[in-house]
């Protein structure tokens, strides 16, 4: 898999290549690029670049001064774009929201559409059922007491926990490989506490989701309305607050729409970028 430095650290990546259209998309926490393994087969034609982010699955750690808050990483995923000179991207996130924060940022002007696919907003960073995890992490040792607690059935599967983000469940190979790299490295848990630590207040937060309204190129909000973490009318708020913005929901996910629904989160996105 490629790496590319930023100032921050190495940013590890999948590149699928090709003269197509840019789709960037990125994942959540503590996940990786993974997480449109289902998605990915569906998008010929496209080029899709899928950055694995420090947000606790990354393999590599960042550097001891690395700024891993909702801010800084806006900030990265924006040199990102910039070191690999990629432009008129269509930027695709899922469950961590934070990619929104280039606009409000103002780091935008490599993103030529924006699709927002059950995700933070407003002021649900992060969303209710995970809060108990960013306090633990908090704590002396909360990190690795979290990374034991990521070993047991009930957190990977029930919907109280973990298991709240897909209706259908994610392989438990798959959750192994989320979750190796912070239970094996005391660094890549130091980058996980970082970023638990790095949601600022929450009218901060409603600050910057507001200039959404400043993003007047094409947009694309996809939700889950039966999710348990992104509540149901956030979907509704974001097309109507970006001037171009239009809403589809598909039923039958959780927050993991490309776990739950792949086939129509692909088409859903292949006709928005048809149109757009």
């Amino acid at each position: 898999m490629p790496r590319t430095m930023l100032s921050a650290g190495g940013i590890d990546y999948q590149d699928t290549g090709g003269d197509g259209p840019v789709l960037v998309l990125t994942h959540g926490f503590p996940m990786d690029h993974t997480q449109w393994r289902k998605v990915l087969p569906h998008l010929d034609g496209y080029r899709c670049v899928l950055p694995t982010l420090p947000l606790g699955a990354h393999r590599t750690p960042m550097n001891p001064d690395a700024d891993l808050s909702q801010r800084g990483l806006a900030h990265l995923l924006a040199d990102f774009l910039d070191a690999l000179d990629l432009r008129e991207v269509t930027l695709v996130m899922n469950d961590w929201g934070g990619p929104q924060f280039l606009v409000s940022e103002g780091r935008a002007d490599r993103v030529a559409r924006l699709v927002l696919v059950a995700c933070e907003a407003f002021d649900n960073f992060p969303p209710p059922p995970a809060r108990p995890l960013t306090l633990l992490c908090a704590l002396p040792g909360g990190v690795r007491l979290m990374m034991a607690l990521t070993r047991t059935k009930f957190f990977r599967h029930n919907k109280k926990a973990f298991g709240a983000v897909s209706r259908t469940g994610v392989p438990d190979a798959v959750l192994d490989a989320w979750f190796a790299p912070a239970t094996a490295s005391k660094d890549i848990r130091r980058d996980l506490a970082k970023f638990a630590a790095g949601t600022p207040e929450p009218s901060t937060l409603l600050a910057w989701s507001a200039r959404l309204a400043d993003f007047d190129r094409p947009a694309l909000v996809v939700w889950a309305p039966d999710d348990l973490m992104m509540p149901p009318d956030h979907g509704r708020r974001l097309a109507e607050l970006l001037p171009q913005g239009r809403l589809v929901e598909i039923p039958g996910s959780s927050t993991l729409i490309p776990e739950d629904q792949p086939d129509e989160l692909a088409r859903v996105l292949k006709d928005f970028l048809a149109e757009a």
